[in-house]
């Protein structure tokens, strides 16, 4: 049974950092992208960063970029997402993700996998 279990949300003010964390069981993580979608209140999910199988390359909304570092440890199964400078338009609900072919889809439906969802919210 694979599962994505996500952790480090939470409330923080602007320009704070969160670390999200991701730990995939039941699959092999290296044999996926993985990555994070986003979807704030009132909004559409969106693709928010995606990270190669073996760390290689890196891939990011226009928004995050320079402010959201994705990153990922083969050995412990885990994906992270270390965010600085966060701003209120932050705030949403993040659900890591797993591919074998690393789609940028804003639909969950499209990942092989998905975490459980994380709230992020910060306040101005």
């Amino acid at each position: 049974q694979v599962q994505l279990v996500q952790s480090g949300g939470g409330l923080v003010q602007t320009g704070g950092s969160l670390r999200l964390s991701c730990a995939a069981s039941g699959l092999t993580f290296s044999g996926y992208t993985m990555g994070w979608l986003r979807q704030a209140p009132g909004k559409e999910r969106e693709f928010v960063a995606a990270i190669t199988k073996n760390g290689g390359s890196t891939y990011y909304e226009d928004s995050v970029k320079g402010r959201f570092t994705i990153s990922r440890d083969n050995a412990k199964n885990t994906v992270y997402l270390q965010m600085n400078s966060l701003k209120p338009e932050d705030t949403a609900v993040y659900h890591c993700t797993a591919d074998l072919y690393g789609t940028q889809s804003s639909n969950l439906f499209d990942y092989d996998y998905w975490g459980q969802g994380t709230q992020v919210t910060v306040s101005s």
